[in-house]
């Protein structure tokens, strides 16, 4: 009987959050005293005082102390060769685990087993040492993942093809962009033939051919027998990557099934995504989206044939113009349209770093079939500088094209309805039966 090579029983990880009467932090003597004299004063008078704030009695003000737990009862077996994904929303503890795995941080309860070498990939740059070159973090790397300087030497040549970075190889690696960074990290962690290789949502940070060629080489591991665990909130990613798939959700497992049961509970229990904020910690490209919505319908739901407006609220670093792409996905995360203002209709938009331009998408007609669909959002150029996938969600919940109570719904037939013309010819030809598609 052949072993797990990874097994996790009963974990469970938990934190100590500490909570401060007025929010304010604790200030140390020894902190006060390198502040200058005038606020030490300050400092000092706000110690003083914070006890008869309000008549509160001093008793009361202390600390007090929580208990969260990142995970809780985590059990789970992976073999040998398995691609397995894990996805939740923000929080749910998916990182957590990842960290406990790659030995990061220990688990408060409960033991967890690895059977072979595992390389983790879960902040851009993890490991690399800022004053060191490319190549000399290359050989860093490889070591704290384990590997000898013969099997990094083998590798030598293919980690800086895939990384691109051979122009900077000599150059410290503090002076990278995140890019160029995250290129390097990964490089070297997929090339490495460890037994193990554990990716969080650090792909994010490349751009879109990045994206694809690491998803490539993912699968290219995977497919060599190595294990693979990946973390994602690309759907459709876990999709192609990924036969079975863990959904966790306040640090417990709601289900671990074949992805594509365990994508649709996942997206059944999210609700319509209608509009999106930016995240006000993301990093800023030189062109991106603060918010974005749909304008129309205000529900997010239409018939067969209606249409939607999308609006999305952009900057600029610097004044520049842009296109504004929409992709409609279907419930698979699978692409289905593709409209480029650029491509499409030759529009660039001018956008400023004082003020937020609006940019909107009129679709007037959708004959899509019923079900869900996803919506990305580009603000593109010379390259894609804000992509956002799967962002806003929208919901047909009628579609009968003939108006004779036969529902056009996802699956084998596909999802898109295009009209055309039907014709038959009389007599024995080889193709009696003609279709003009128009539109």
């Amino acid at each position: 009987m052949t072993h797990p090579i990874i097994t996790v029983e009963n974990l469970g990880k938990r934190y100590r959050l500490n909570h401060h009467f007025g929010g304010q932090r604790y200030y140390s003597l020894r902190e006060a005293v390198v502040e200058r004299s005038g606020y030490l004063v300050k400092q000092c008078w706000n110690a003083v005082r914070r006890p008869f704030i309000r008549g509160i009695p001093a008793a009361t003000l202390s600390p007090s102390v929580e208990d969260f737990w990142a995970l809780k009862g985590i059990s789970l077996e992976i073999h040998r060769g398995e691609s397995v994904g894990i996805i939740g929303k923000n929080g749910a503890g998916k990182s957590t685990l990842l960290k406990i795995l790659s030995r990061i941080t220990e688990p408060t309860t409960g033991r967890f087993r690895l059977r072979g070498r595992l390389a983790s990939l879960l902040e851009v740059g993890t490991g690399f040492h800022s004053e060191l070159t490319g190549k000399e973090n290359i050989y860093l790397n490889g070591a704290i993942l384990g590997m000898t300087r013969a099997e990094v030497q083998r590798k030598f040549d293919e980690i800086v093809h895939f990384a691109e970075v051979e122009k900077f190889l000599d150059t410290p690696v503090k002076r990278y962009s995140s890019g160029m960074y995250v290129r390097l990290a990964f490089a070297v962690a997929a090339h490495l033939e460890p037994e193990i290789l554990v990716v969080d949502e650090v792909l994010a940070v490349g751009d879109a051919a990045f994206q694809k060629k690491c998803l490539g080489r993912m699968g290219e591991v995977a497919s060599s027998g190595r294990t693979v665990l990946f973390v994602s909130h690309n759907m459709g990613a876990i999709l192609q990557l990924c036969p079975r798939s863990i959904l966790l959700h306040n640090g417990s497992i709601v289900i671990d099934d074949r992805s594509s049961r365990v994508v649709d509970e996942y997206l059944g229990s999210s609700g319509l995504r209608k509009q999106y904020v930016r995240d006000e910690h993301a990093k800023a490209a030189e062109a991106f989206m603060l918010t974005a919505k749909i304008a129309e319908p205000p529900q997010g739901r239409i018939s067969y044939g209606e249409g939607i407006v999308i609006e999305a609220a952009c900057c600029a670093v610097r004044e520049m113009s842009v296109t504004f792409e929409v992709i409609i996905r279907d419930n698979q995360y699978r692409p289905i349209i593709f409209i480029p203002s650029g491509l499409r209709y030759g529009m660039e938009f001018k956008l400023s770093p004082k003020k937020a331009s609006i940019l909107s998408c009129r679709i007037p007609c959708l004959p899509l079939a019923e079900g869900g669909y996803f919506i990305d959002l580009i603000i593109g150029g010379s390259k894609a500088f804000d992509w956002q996938n799967g962002i806003l969600e929208f919901e047909v919940i009628c579609s009968d094209p003939a108006g004779i109570n036969r529902s056009f719904i996802q699956g084998n037939q596909g999802c898109v309805h295009l009209d055309a013309e039907f014709a038959c010819s009389d007599g024995e030809r080889s193709n009696p039966k003609k279709a003009w598609v128009t539109g």
